[in-house]
């Protein structure tokens, strides 16, 4: 693929696509019909899809890499401010299993696309045990079991664009299943229900807009927003580096000690977990805060823009069809094994979408799924649950790495 011609240094350009992006993916959805049925988030997607693949902007870029760094971890705390606290520990036993429940699809599903592509796809019993990591707990997971095999450079850069188109064709799969009838009578959606119970005013074209009402905001609510969701972000990560360091991980290192520096030394966890205590002592400072979801939901909506930009088609079609195909077989599966076990368990549609998505995609993207959705109940629990996914995602992947190994 040639050079783009938006060069990948020119930050300041970049940063005014994404962000210039974004607003109009929000104005879009709130301000016609057709574009809140689609989604402001899938609109942001698809649109960095066609500016990366037709040339326009980089697939790679140190702009893209502070979107991961600063901004996902600031839209975190800021859209935990105002969550129901006694829905979130009710909500988080729920998504705990349906979580479990997928994370066997992936399993199911990689073994199954193992079989059929072992003959097919070079180094696939390396590239199994980084997806498999990757399609229980998120991106940690793909390049730690990318280290741990040892994968050659050019398979596991081939599979990193695969995994990325695969990601953003599934999002919007994802974000479009709820909309559709055949889903809608065959699960209970009280989530849904609830925001499409707030449309309310007539003179709202969209119900995105009537679930965004303009509120009164000061200043003072910008400062205090952006300055507790900054001081929460490096206290937090600052801690679980700490834990990190002094509690040894590895493959020469105790499962238990192994588990104790995930559960402890992961940077977003312990934001959750600090948010959440910092909710319980002051609840009344946060809540007079206005703006936070605001703040925050603009945030994700960069994220989105960011998401869609490294899948790359041209690079599919030229280096890795049958990768998209192997990570297509897993993603399905997953998809059908928690839908039907959500059915048979009876668990809302909203608990299962976000379960998968937390599985294929990791805590963040699952709830910037919730985010724009307006599941807002859901965006606590799901980070919490989403986050076990990094702990177990690298023991499921070795397994299958070791087994794979011994069949080639």
């Amino acid at each position: 693929m040639g050079e783009s011609l938006i060069q990948p240094d020119d930050t300041l350009t970049l940063w005014g696509i994404i962000i210039v992006w974004a607003s109009i993916s929000i104005y879009l959805e709130q301000r016609y019909s057709w574009a809140s049925k689609i989604s402001g988030a899938i609109i942001a997607l698809i649109g960095a899809i066609i500016l990366s693949n037709s040339g326009v902007i980089p697939t790679d870029s140190p702009v893209y890499d502070a979107v991961w760094d600063v901004v996902v971890p600031l839209a975190i705390p800021l859209l935990l401010f105002h969550v129901n606290f006694k829905k979130i520990w009710k909500e988080s036993g729920k998504l705990l299993i349906i979580f479990f429940i997928s994370s066997v699809g992936t399993v199911a599903g990689t073994i199954v696309s193992f079989f059929l592509l072992k003959d097919h796809i070079p180094y696939l019993e390396k590239i199994g045990a980084m997806m498999s990591g990757s399609y229980t707990g998120g991106g940690v997971n793909f390049a730690a079991m990318a280290a741990k095999f040892d994968t050659p450079g050019e398979m596991v850069s081939a599979t990193v664009v695969a995994d990325n188109l695969m990601m953003a064709i599934y999002f919007v799969i994802l974000m479009i299943l709820p909309t559709l009838t055949f889903f809608r009578k065959r699960f209970s959606t009280p989530h849904i229900e609830e925001v499409e119970s707030g449309k309310g005013m007539e003179d709202e074209k969209t119900l995105a807009e009537s679930f965004w009402k303009r509120k009164d905001i000061s200043l003072k609510d910008i400062a205090l927003s952006i300055g507790t969701a900054f001081l929460l972000v490096i206290v937090s990560f600052k801690i679980a580096d700490f834990i990190d360091q002094i509690i040894p991980s590895g493959e020469n290192v105790s499962v238990f000690l192994n588990i104790l520096n995930g559960l402890f030394g992961d940077q977003y966890l312990m934001l959750t977990t600090i948010t959440f205590i910092m909710l319980g002592l002051f609840p009344r400072y946060f809540e007079s805060i206005n703006g936070s979801q605001e703040f925050g939901t603009f945030l994700i909506y960069i994220f989105f823009v960011v998401i869609g930009i490294p899948a790359s088609i041209p690079l599919i079609i030229n280096n890795a069809p049958l990768l998209l195909l192997f990570v297509f077989i897993i993603v399905m599966i997953n998809m059908l094994i928690s839908l039907s076990f959500g059915k048979m368990l009876k668990y809302n549609l909203e608990d299962v979408l976000v379960a998968s998505n937390a599985n294929i995609g990791g805590p963040t993207t699952a709830a910037a799924m919730a985010i724009a959705k307006g599941w807002k109940n859901l965006v606590g629990p799901i980070l919490v649950v989403g986050t076990l996914g990094y702990i177990i995602g690298n023991y499921i992947g070795t397994l299958l790495g070791f087994w794979f190994s011994g069949m080639v």
